[in-house]
């Protein structure tokens, strides 16, 4: 599938288009890209919608050198600027680590642009991710104790980005989440979105109270923790992944159509009760079997046998 660019925010953004049905925007974590991120969502999740795997400024295919700034508030105008480009005026948002900051905090301000909203590894409180992100990030600690990761970014970053940028790149990622701006309890009020929120209970950047209370705090959200489970829940189990993204799709589908309809203003915007907690045991697990190819998308109903 052939990489394009639009151009949003002062930069070509480039992305991946597949699929068919609702758009769903996909964001990827630090250092990554959308598609390596979400490789094991592609194939079911463009059979219900029509995905647009975003890169990230500085990342992959969308150029930006890190030394002329990097923060979440680019991160956040880049995909307004995306929607916007592409006249997306309601759509799903998936979004990981890095990602999933930029997709709550876009949720806390156009709650009416979104239908679904998946939020996957990501805290709204200071410490540990700033340590770890210092840590982790640290290019000097990669090339002596990490060389097949730091080939690895190499390989990823240097096509468009140009040899050596990912380590201009990360200590820009990690000084951003040292000063970002952290979401407010009131802010957070304010994403009245369907939300999906997914953690691993081992994820060393989010601490399973850390998720809960993020939880507490969203008007319309329910809660995964994966069992045994880092930090890409979506990599380490994407058949659990895959499974609990089908139950939200499929219990919200009613609100998302309804959400597509009309931009609903934030105040009137359906609220559930904020206590849904899924319990991975009682999630059944898809197996590997492949299926025929069809054209189920989420707005047919038929579409949801792809899930079970």
């Amino acid at each position: 599938m052939a990489t394009k660019t639009v151009r949003a925010n002062g930069i070509d953004i480039a992305y991946t288009a597949e699929g068919a049905g609702p758009p769903l925007v996909m964001l990827h974590g630090a250092t990554s890209s959308a598609l390596e991120d979400w490789s094991a969502q592609r194939p079911l999740f463009r059979r219900a919608f029509r995905l647009y795997l975003v890169d990230a400024r500085g990342h992959a295919g969308t150029h930006w050198d890190a030394a002329n700034g990097f923060d979440k508030e680019m991160l956040v105008a880049d995909l307004l600027g995306f929607v916007d480009a592409l006249d997306l005026a309601t759509f799903h948002l998936a979004g990981f680590s890095m990602g999933a900051m930029t997709a709550l905090t876009f949720a806390t301000r156009h709650a009416e642009r979104l239908r679904t909203a998946i939020i996957c590894g990501i805290d709204v409180q200071r410490e540990p991710r700033t340590r770890v992100a210092a840590r982790l990030m640290d290019p000097g600690r990669i090339e002596r104790e990490e060389p097949a990761w730091a080939a690895q970014l190499e390989r990823r970053h240097a096509p468009v980005q140009g040899f050596g940028a990912w380590q201009r790149l990360l200590p820009a990622i990690a000084a951003d989440v040292a000063d970002q701006d952290l979401l407010t309890p009131a802010q957070l009020r304010g994403a009245r979105v369907p939300t999906l929120l997914v953690y691993g209970d081992r994820d060393i950047f989010v601490p399973v109270d850390h998720a809960a209370a993020l939880h507490r705090q969203l008007p319309s959200a329910r809660l995964l923790v994966a069992p045994d489970c880092p930090h890409q829940v979506m990599v380490s189990q994407p058949a659990l992944f895959n499974q609990a993204a089908g139950t939200f799709y499929r219990s919200t589908e009613d609100l998302a159509r309804a959400r597509a309809g009309a931009l609903i203003p934030p105040a009137s915007a359906p609220v559930a009760d904020g206590a849904a907690v899924l319990d991975p045991s009682v999630i059944a697990v898809a197996g590997s079997e492949q299926r025929a190819p069809h054209s189920y998308h989420a707005d047919d109903p038929e579409w949801w046998d792809a899930w079970r």
